[in-house]
């Protein structure tokens, strides 16, 4: 087990996901082990088992998680796999042992990296040229930017071009204060993907405060490569990566949704 879970661990062997699942692919095959995967409560969390046995992070820390319905998602990975154990196929359970043995001990340090991307938003800078792009931009982006003012008193100033345009202090703080309410190592884990995958905390946020969905997010973030897209054709290898991309991201939000409580 010791060494599937080190490919399944917060470190990633490559930025690029597809990268990365090329180098999984390079990697011994490891064969199952296990029959029965299987879920207890442990404290006041929930364990994954396999065949009875606790299963360990890379770190050598339990596999818990907050509640039930978090855990069935990586105790299904688990049970999904074949006969040869598949690390790629595996988001939530690597986003777990993120969770666990990454963010548990520096939660401040990745909240506040959430919010280094706010003051740097993809949704606050501009095209300058040319005209319908500006315009679509706008028409997709703004409403946003009005949400986070009315709703969370966070009002960020747009830019055109891409010098930077530093934020008014206020608004970095009501951000912030927003984001407080999702502080968990595993929301954190969660919200940090999502953050990275589309270049914006601010729809991070929209998707947590349930404001846009996954797919409206994902939509937003990629304006500029649909349009480009458009007007120029699709690059086969970009098209790979987003695909993979979102393979992330929507473990994530599968993940952070598994999290909310009970309505």
């Amino acid at each position: 087990m010791r060494d599937i879970l080190s490919d399944l661990g917060p470190e990633l062997s490559d930025a690029d996901p597809v990268r990365r699942a090329q180098i999984q692919m390079k990697k011994p095959q490891i064969k199952r082990f296990y029959t029965v995967v299987s879920m207890e409560p442990e404290a006041d969390r929930v364990s994954v088992r396999l065949d009875g046995r606790s299963v360990k992070t890379p770190a050598k820390k339990t596999l818990t998680l907050p509640n039930a319905a978090a855990a069935e998602l990586v105790a299904a990975e688990w049970r999904a796999q074949g006969e040869i154990i598949e690390p790629a196929t595996m988001p939530v359970t690597r986003l777990a042992n993120t969770a666990i043995d990454a963010i548990a001990d520096q939660a401040d340090d990745v909240f506040a990296d959430i919010v280094r991307y706010a003051g740097n938003d993809l949704l606050c800078y501009r095209a300058e040229t040319p005209q319908e792009l500006v315009d679509r931009q706008a028409q997709a982006w703004d409403p946003v930017l009005e949400w986070l003012a009315t709703t969370h008193g966070a009002r960020f100033i747009r830019a055109s071009g891409i010098v930077h345009q530093a934020q008014p202090e206020d608004a970095i703080a009501a951000f912030r204060h927003a984001l407080s309410r999702y502080a968990t190592p595993f929301e954190l884990a969660s919200l940090h993907v999502v953050t990275a995958m589309t270049g914006s905390a601010m729809l991070a946020l929209a998707f947590a405060d349930q404001h846009l969905s996954l797919d409206e997010i994902w939509q937003i973030a990629h304006l500029d490569e649909d349009w480009t897209d458009e007007h120029w054709g699709a690059d086969m290898e970009a098209q790979a990566r987003r695909v993979a991309r979102y393979r992330d991201i929507d473990a994530a939000a599968r993940l952070f949704n598994a999290l909310r409580p009970a309505k």
